[in-house]
């Protein structure tokens, strides 16, 4: 019967927009909030949803460290204790500096007031911050020892980073507990003064800081989405999903690393604020490790990366701890008296929040590891026609493609490589390597596995370091130029072994290609001025005409997982990536491997079709058939050298080569070694 309750409720809303259905959700949401404290006249079940709103920011917070960049954060709440107490020491009475002109202009803006010294005949400060200047302020103080912190240690990654967040986690309340004239230390702070609101203050009333509480939340979350959705979001998810890729498409991974430990570690601050306004105390054991964990739990169970799942997750488990369990032992120990069992009525399962905790971790690892919410949600299967669309081949100059097109063949060289050497301990990957792509050109580079091709693109792209030589793109120096840089420059690649970013969307891991083209920061991606919305609506038109080249294989996938994809579509994503960032130069390595004859015949005539468009190719390929058809010049390298280089019919002729490749003399070989490269 409920089944087909729900399936008849299911296909009532059916007609109506999905946009127009999450609209009607959330007025239900945010006037379900206003009227809770009016419809639920119970103090302290008020008290436990401000608090369990103040946990949902820290998860918010840690979930743009965790969730969305991918850094692994045990000592977050240390900068809750950060906020805390900066508003802590700035409006109780713990530190008392005396009075001088100094402080002046100070009192006249309302930050500190002038009072008598407890002891002699002098004057003393008495700081007086605003609770609302102490959130923004908290918040930056915060995000700046973030950066302070992150700096150092986030070159370390997975469990390095884990460890050293978690010795940070626990300097800062052993630093709160032993500077115990600023902090008076174990005993805590005291005094810590209330908000107050035209004149009025919240004193201990529990529904003033739940308000408050639920518009820090709907603060946070609109910034978290913002944020989410944007060029900053979509370049935290390329760190997460693999660094390598992300720096290679241009990401600048340590100022992002940095940014997301700013803003999470501003909304720790913020919430610090806030509790220890409410609580009017604070001590060090409020802060401490248990409470990194239980965030992290929260994320979690709510689902990692989901802004409304870490939300639902907070609420659910904080609710649990201070609530929800306590009303389920009083019902037990009812239950018991009714029944006559004395263990139900001695039970008491608060003290069992921890190993609840641990239950809860363990069942949603086993049963639902996505979590309440997940970040991605299953996408629709394409329909027949959509899946047997008709594929363009060969030429495509009825596309636009601004910004591919325009280069000509001068005769002059867009890459230079002279003398390029690259060592790995005592293992010479290249020895001396001297290659010229002309503008406009198309150049491969073939030879045996180990012969160090892989190595020349990473190499040029930056990810490799050499001992000595030159690269120069269109006369400028790139070598030893960071990977985010080189791809700025114009130089955009693929790998041999796919590098997508497999739980983002067809979509998203092209407009990660453009990141480096988009200028859009934090406070834009926030507050979408009209400026920051052209340029995105932009970046997807740009998306679409690059898949475009690729006829129906990637338009009808736009909105699809990345890792739900053939692996002929993987290969043309991770082309189309490239393609997005607007390069000069393309570098591909072996991007037919893979492929059946077909596909490898249709994607040889679409670099093709892209190279009579202007745009500079540089090649590492396998099959022979294909270099033959696309390249103007062979440089064939073995054992880190290069052996031979010319046109492909000179070079298919070399003795050198045959001999690298079959280890036979040149008659002994050439009938074969059609066959192979």
């Amino acid at each position: 019967m409920s089944t087909t309750v729900g399936t008849a409720l299911s296909r009532s809303i059916s007609w109506i927009p999905e946009a127009r259905r999450r609209q009607v959700g959330l007025a239900i949401l945010i006037a379900g909030a206003l009227l809770f404290p009016v419809l639920h006249n119970n103090d302290a079940d008020i008290d436990s949803m401000a608090n369990a709103a103040a946990y949902a920011v820290l998860a918010l917070g840690l979930n743009i460290v965790v969730g969305f960049a991918g850094l692994l954060d045990l000592g977050y709440a240390a900068f809750f204790a950060i906020g805390a107490y900066t508003y802590g020491i700035l409006t109780s009475f713990q530190v008392q500096p005396d009075w001088s002109t100094f402080w002046e202009p100070f009192r006249v803006v309302g930050l500190v007031s002038k009072m008598a010294a407890a002891t002699g005949s002098g004057s003393v400060v008495h700081f007086t911050l605003s609770f609302w200047l102490a959130l923004p302020f908290a918040a930056v103080f915060a995000a700046f020892w973030g950066v302070l912190f992150g700096f150092p240690t986030l070159r370390l990654r997975g469990d390095y980073l884990a460890i050293v967040t978690l010795g940070f986690g626990e300097i800062v309340p052993i630093v709160v507990r032993n500077w115990a004239s600023l902090t008076n230390g174990a005993a805590g702070l005291n005094g810590v003064a209330a908000p107050r609101l035209f004149g009025w203050s919240f004193g201990v009333d529990s529904t003033p800081y739940y308000y408050v509480a639920m518009c820090l939340v709907g603060l946070l979350i609109f910034i978290s989405i913002r944020l989410r959705d944007s060029r900053i979001g979509r370049a935290w998810m390329a760190i997460r999903e693999d660094e390598i890729a992300a720096a290679a498409m241009g990401v600048d991974r340590t100022k992002f690393k940095l940014l997301a430990f700013a803003i999470g570690a501003a909304f720790g601050g913020m919430t610090g604020v806030f509790y220890v306004a409410k609580l009017q105390t604070a001590t060090p054991e409020m802060f401490g490790f248990p409470v990194s964990v239980m965030i992290l739990v929260m994320i979690v169970f709510g689902g990692i990366g989901s802004v409304w799942g870490v939300v639902l997750g907070a609420f659910v488990l904080q609710l649990l701890q201070s609530w929800w369990l306590e009303d389920l032992t009083h019902w037990l120990n009812a239950f018991g008296q009714l029944v006559g069992n004395r263990w139900l009525e001695r039970v008491d399962l608060v003290p069992s929040i921890e190993l609840i905790f641990g239950l809860i971790l363990v069942g949603m690892m086993l049963f639902r590891r996505q979590g309440l919410i997940p970040a991605t949600r299953p996408q629709a299967a394409l329909s027949f026609d959509q899946q047997h669309a008709e594929v363009r081949r060969g030429g495509f100059a009825d596309l636009k493609l601004q910004g591919l097109g325009g280069d000509v063949r001068t005769g002059a060289a867009a890459l230079e490589i002279r003398d390029v050497t690259v060592r790995f301990g005592g293992l010479t990957a290249l020895n001396r390597v001297d290659v010229t792509v002309p503008n406009g050109g198309v150049v491969a580079v073939i030879g045996p596995n180990g012969s160090g091709k892989s190595t020349l693109f990473n190499v040029i792209t930056g990810l490799v370091e050499a001992a000595s030589g030159s690269i120069r793109f269109h006369g400028e120096e790139i070598m030893h130029l960071a990977p985010h840089r080189i791809l700025a420059k114009g130089v955009a690649r693929t790998f041999q072994n796919l590098r997508l970013f497999p739980n983002l969307t067809v979509m998203e891991n092209a407009l990660i290609g453009q990141h480096a083209r988009l200028t859009t920061g934090v406070f834009g991606a926030i507050i979408q001025p009209p400026g920051t919305r052209m340029e995105e609506k932009a970046a997807r038109e740009w998306a679409m005409e690059i898949f475009s080249i690729f006829g129906n294989r990637l338009a009808p996938r736009t909105g699809q997982m990345v890792s739900g994809l053939s692996y002929a579509n993987r290969r043309r994503i991770e082309i189309a990536r490239a393609l997005a960032s607007r390069p000069r130069i393309l570098l591909l390595d072996e991007p037919t491997a893979g492929m059946n004859p077909a596909e490898t015949l249709e994607l040889a005539e679409q670099i093709k079709s892209l190279n009579a468009l202007g745009l500079t190719v540089l090649l590492i390929e396998h099959k022979l058939d294909v270099v033959t058809t696309l390249a103007d010049t062979v440089y064939v390298l073995d054992h880190g050298e290069v052996i031979a280089h010319g046109t492909p019919a000179e070079v298919r002729q070399n003795d050198e080569v045959l001999r690298a490749y079959l280890g036979r003399n040149a008659q002994a070989a050439a009938a074969g070694v059609a066959h192979v490269a």
